[in-house]
């Protein structure tokens, strides 16, 4: 059929949309309109559905950890986090440390230990330095335990460790100026430092205790009630006591900063969450003890949304803490409402391919579809498997928006045949299972090799993989409305292992598997012990997961998860801009860094490196490809910054040079050149013999085709409604 396509396809562009192809005609309405459907009972919402979700088939992972090393028995029943700010305290022996805001804490040895990093900078890398600065522990010698540990509780901002043989409670609120412990019994204290302690002073109240060490710092310690300390020279003990002790780094050591501590030492938080209480919006709310006001610290990108965000709180703006992720500033307030500008989600471009360039993008398209054959895929990796669904599917939304609907038949017929073995459990080789222990999608490789499928079986990369796979369910079902509403139970699960809200107990996923709630963005590394905790290396791919699951929405009418995937892609894209993309006298990572990077390779909590898992530094164009990749409408608001753009694409393209350089890797480079030279960038993609294995020549076409000569960039741009907004 597509040969005789192709005969007449120079007919069809040159008689236009009036005379063109014939209309594809979808056997019933489209699901697009907020008409109720069928509901498939899935909890992604915190409302309770009638019946149960669907569940792929059990897995009996062979791969991943025992959770209840260090989850309290009380918590094994639920799905359990994955991805998490605190996961090191969940792994191995769980002595790792994890960057709790604005300290690195670690848990060993029955002791706790943390530290005010100092940060090391070069032009390859940049980290922060743990040195154990304070290690709290109880003097009386403990019981002895097969673990160290107890995680008693976890929210979005906070995670409770308990160390039972110490009768020690710690409440690890991220951006707590404070670190807060609970003596649960009468307990002598031991306070070690690996520094020398230089001055010393208590309050005549005793709650107040003043200590400076030989590296600079001056911590302050706050008790609930009288406690007696004596100090040698690196090591502070205490009688017995029990309450709460707060310890608190005076920044700079500057006595200036004091008074702020004194004053809000007595308003603690025990836990934190984040609520989605309307679109492009978070709120974050702690659970306090105590009395007065509570203070906690922003980073940079919770005081640029904070200042749209309407909330009652007060900006210490020279009360801050020095940290990777930029200065952490203090914030007194009981709650937070962190605003970000509308992104539009649409399947198609946001400006539409110009008249003139029709002809070219459709015969790439008639090319691109004849060459679709779902037997010759031969693959089994969910990775790559996924991405040839998602390419296929950019296809017919493409086909849609030229108004060429002929091809879509045989799109649609690959679609199905490539992603149903997936949702039925035939396909051969590989496929999707549920793993109970932590309560979660795995595959059946992954369920018996921890590096199958690049990690997915033991929760690394789970939103990307699975964002491929609801990309090409969503276009599918908005072209086949009927195959949709057949397969949307499976679909609803898939998606929902990385974006369930809800914090049921019954729930089957946890609650927002990948995504950190106080970073505001994901995290991919999953059960992997790492010295510098969580990372994340394509932010592209993880704004598609959560693009994708908004299309979902549209595709099925759900407006609450169009909503909420619209502002995770949001905030997704905000951080991104923020941590990913490099900009002079960004200040964040360092001189040297800023000077020779545009780009990070992989994020860490604790580093940012220039390298990429899977190439050295020096391949720039694999670095700006995976930040990238795939390019879809929603591309040009992550790459909103014109300026940016182009220099990030003149530090690149020197690169191209080397011997070996990926055809489909040049494919990216030329599409961002595309934004501010668009002949140019569009003479070089037609000068490609090969496209990366999630792209083609018409999706690059289409997107140099859809450039204006005036781009209006910036987040709520696109949404010209707010023209019309007070």
């Amino acid at each position: 059929m597509l040969k005789k396509l192709r005969r007449k396809v120079s007919t069809a562009l040159r008689s236009g949309l009036k005379n063109g192809s014939k209309p594809y005609k979808n056997p019933s309405p489209p699901p697009s309109s907020p008409l109720p459907l069928p509901s498939v009972p899935v909890r992604t919402m915190s409302h309770t559905r009638k019946h149960s979700p669907f569940l792929f088939p059990h897995a009996n992972s062979s791969v991943v950890p025992d959770p209840s090393n260090f989850f309290s028995p009380n918590l094994l029943s639920n799905p359990l986090p994955t991805n998490s700010f605190f996961q090191n305290f969940t792994l191995k022996n769980g002595d790792q440390p994890e960057y709790i805001h604005p300290y690195l804490i670690k848990s060993s040895n029955f002791s706790l230990s943390l530290s005010y990093p100092s940060r090391s900078f070069n032009p390859s890398f940049t980290y922060q330095v743990f040195n154990p600065d304070l290690t709290i522990s109880s003097s009386q010698k403990p019981h002895l335990s097969h673990f160290n540990h107890t995680i008693s509780s976890h929210n979005d901002l906070s995670v409770t460790l308990d160390i039972p043989s110490s009768n020690l409670r710690f409440f690890l609120v991220r951006g707590s100026p404070f670190l807060t412990l609970s003596v649960t019994q009468p307990t002598p204290l031991s306070i070690t430092t690996i520094h020398a302690i230089l001055s010393f002073s208590s309050s005549d109240s005793l709650t107040k205790h003043t200590f400076s060490l030989n590296n600079g710092q001056t911590w302050i310690l706050y008790a609930s009630s009288p406690i007696r300390l004596s100090h040698g020279l690196s090591e502070i003990n205490s009688d017995a006591f029990s309450g709460i002790i707060r310890i608190a780094l005076l920044p700079d050591s500057d006595s200036k900063h004091e008074a702020v501590l004194d004053r809000f030492s007595s308003c603690y938080p025990v836990s934190g969450e984040a609520v989605f209480a309307r679109p492009f919006c978070v709120e974050y709310k702690w659970e306090k003890k105590g009395w007065g006001d509570l203070l906690m610290l922003a980073h940079p990108l919770h005081l640029q949304l904070l200042a749209d965000g309407g909330c009652d709180v007060n900006v210490l703006s020279d009360f801050k803490y020095g940290s990777i992720d930029g200065d952490l500033v203090g914030v007194v307030g009981d709650s937070w409402s962190l605003k970000t500008d509308p992104v539009s989600v649409t399947w198609h471009s946001i400006r539409g391919v110009r008249e003139e360039s029709r002809d070219e993008v459709v015969s790439a398209l008639v090319n691109d579809v004849e060459g679709l054959n779902s037997s010759s895929i031969t693959t089994n990796s969910s990775y790559f498997y996924g991405k040839l669904i998602a390419r296929a599917a950019r296809l017919a939304l493409i086909a849609e928006e030229m108004c060429f609907l002929d091809v879509i038949p045989k799109v649609r017929k690959y679609l199905k045949e490539t992603i149903e073995p997936w949702l039925e459990g035939t396909f051969n080789g590989n496929g999707f299972l549920y793993d109970r222990k932590w309560g979660g999608i795995v595959t059946k490789q992954g369920s018996t090799d921890a590096g199958a499928d690049f990690g997915f079986g033991i929760y690394n990369d789970h939103h990307y993989h699975l964002g491929y796979f609801v990309y090409g369910i969503a276009v599918l079902a908005k072209i086949d409305p009927v195959w949709g509403r057949k397969y949307k139970p499976q679909a609803y699960s898939l998606m929902a292992d990385f974006m369930t809200l809800s914090r049921r107990s019954n729930s089957n996923y946890t609650r927002l598997r990948c995504f950190d709630l106080y970073k505001l963005h994901s995290w991919a590394g999953g059960l992997t012990e790492f010295a510098d905790g969580r990372n994340q290396e394509s932010t592209s791919e993880a704004v598609n997961a959560y693009y994708s699951a908004a299309l979902m929405g549209l595709a099925y009418g759900d407006t609450h998860l169009v909503a909420t995937g619209s502002t995770l892609t949001a905030l997704e894209i905000h951080a991104a801009q923020m941590w990913w993309h490099v900009k002079q006298g960004d200040n964040h990572y360092g001189e040297e860094f800023e000077r020779e990077n545009k780009v990070v390779g992989v994020l860490w909590a604790n580093k940012r490196d220039s390298g990429l898992w899977f190439a050295p530094p020096e391949w720039k164009e694999c670095r700006l490809g995976i930040q990238l990749l795939p390019l879809l409408p929603i591309s040009e608001v992550l790459f909103s910054d014109v300026d940016f753009v182009k220099d990030l694409v003149e530090w690149t393209l020197p690169a191209l040079n080397r011997e070996g350089v990926g055809e489909g890797w040049k494919g990216f480079v030329y599409a961002l050149k595309g934004i501010y030279d668009n002949e140019g960038a569009l003479q070089r993609v037609r000068s490609l013999n090969g496209f990366d294995d999630g792209n083609t020549l018409t999706n690059l076409l289409w997107w140099i085709h859809s450039r204006s000569d005036e781009e209006e960039f910036g987040h709520g741009k696109h949404c010209w409604f707010g023209h019309y907004c007070h």
